[in-house]
């Protein structure tokens, strides 16, 4: 028996297409009152949780750029996507385990969560193996500089978690390129306040770094406060699929 290839209902890819004009509105908006050009800023559509045939109906709505959390569930879709002919750009998004490096290589095209040096060189290991090409690597940064949550320290010279020697890891390695930085707002903390700092942080690091412009930054609920400090890609999961089932 023939494997079907992934599919989403007629029905399903009404309401992703509803989701993604309203979006798309959103951000053509954010950018001109921000007084940027549209071109400069891509959404990510985070499919988390959600089929490869969403990924695949997407595609055919002109989605180049896709973006998974957990590499247990994006490397199975990826492969389904692929098996359906569609390629799209994969972006790697959440925490990961050095344990999973060569496993998402092998897929993603950008890893936006890299924030220390072993995972760094974990990644650019794993890469010179499994890789013909480089893989895009953006550092993720600590907005609070709490070092209990996620991301390199901003003005730290810690050796493995400050910002400055992840950066340079990812600079040193032939299978990578820094590409540029990502973050996430801190809980409780208002979204103007929060890429207002990033910002700052991504002012002084293009000086060591100038052509590591890539800034991710913003979700479906603070998106325009992201593209209005300079977001260049903006990472868009229930503005555009609706919201997800509850995680057990």
């Amino acid at each position: 028996m023939t494997e079907q290839p992934a599919t989403a209902r007629p029905d399903r890819r009404a309401e992703l297409a509803a989701g993604l004009a309203r979006v798309r509105v959103r951000i053509a908006d954010a950018c001109a009152d921000a007084g940027r050009d549209r071109a400069e800023v891509t959404m990510i559509a985070v499919t988390k949780t959600y089929p490869a045939g969403d990924v695949v109906a997407l595609a055919g709505l002109g989605v180049a750029d896709v973006g998974e959390n957990r590499d247990q569930e994006a490397a199975p879709k990826a492969a389904e996507v692929a098996a359906a002919g569609v390629r799209p750009r994969w972006h790697f998004i959440g925490q990961l385990q050095r344990n999973k490096a060569r496993s998402v290589v092998r897929y993603a095209d950008v890893v936006h969560s890299v924030d220390s040096v072993r995972l760094a060189r974990a990644l650019g290991t794993a890469a010179e193996a499994g890789r013909d090409r480089p893989l895009d690597a953006l550092v993720q940064v600590s907005i609070d500089g709490d070092p209990a949550r996620g991301g390199a320290l901003p003005d730290s010279a810690d050796p493995d978690r400050g910002l400055g020697p992840v950066a340079e890891a990812l600079a040193g390695a032939g299978s990578l390129r820094l590409a540029g930085l990502m973050a996430v707002a801190p809980l409780g903390w208002e979204p103007e306040r929060a890429f207002a700092r990033l910002a700052e942080v991504a002012a002084g690091f293009r000086q060591t770094h100038p052509e590591a412009t890539a800034l991710s930054a913003g979700m479906s609920g603070d998106l325009e406060a992201a593209i209005r400090y300079g977001a260049t890609h903006v990472r868009v999961g229930s503005a555009l699929l609706g919201m997800r089932p509850t995680l057990r």
